[in-house]
């Protein structure tokens, strides 16, 4: 028979394959390293932050839950969402450090592009009530009002505390008294991914592959 804490564990290692927490540490001097860059690192933060609030929350309790299969339900709804704005977040920075200078049209094309890779190859098994189709729709339009002046700016990393608060799958009645430490669980989470960025971007061999890829 199946151990509680087994079922915990065994939940844990299929979250890690739906959001692929790989660990690639090598340049990134490509478009296909950049995709896989955001979408790796979205993952680990969204992972990493909305198991650490559930844990936290239900203290003892955390090993229980995985008998009880509405909570089961409810943490693959919410990791699939707090992955789709991790995603939104990290894929606007990066692309703005990857292609300096570059025009809006540009940029927005890229990120486009990036975020559908990375959506697509992180949540191939997501639950029915995860859209990938509205995910990019609203990426789309949050694009629509960017300021690639200033999308570097840490913060501008604004949906991925919100949607941690919005599907955690914690009463309302107590994420009320959560909010500012669970938000800043997020931002906090997100300085490390940004300084691992900046020393593996090789801005120029992102541009130039880019350009390649645009022509054709």
């Amino acid at each position: 028979m199946t151990s509680l804490r087994e079922k915990a564990a065994g939940f844990w290692r299929q979250a890690a394959v739906l959001l692929g927490s790989r660990g690639n540490s090598g340049p990134i001097d490509s478009v296909a390293a950049l995709e896989d860059f955001v979408g790796s690192r979205s993952a680990y933060v969204a992972q990493k932050t909305l198991y650490g609030y559930v844990k936290t929350r239900m203290g003892t309790r955390y090993v229980a839950m995985f008998n009880d299969e509405k909570i089961i339900a409810s943490l693959n709804i919410a990791k699939v969402h707090v992955f789709a704005a991790c995603l939104s977040d990290l894929t606007i920075y990066a692309v703005a450090a990857a292609l300096p200078g570059a025009g809006a049209e540009d940029c927005a094309a890229l990120a486009r592009r990036c975020y559908a890779a990375a959506l697509r190859d992180n949540t191939g098994a997501a639950p029915a009530e995860f859209s990938g189709q509205a995910a990019a729709d609203e990426f789309a339009r949050r694009l629509a009002e960017t300021d690639w002046y200033r999308a570097r700016q840490p913060e501008n990393f604004t949906r991925s505390p919100r949607a941690l608060m919005q599907w955690a799958p914690i009463a309302d009645k107590l994420k009320r008294f959560d909010n500012e430490i669970v938000e800043n669980s997020v931002k906090f989470a997100w300085p490390a991914i940004r300084e691992q960025f900046a020393k593996r971007i090789d801005a120029d061999a992102v541009g130039a592959d880019w350009a390649r890829l645009a022509r054709g």
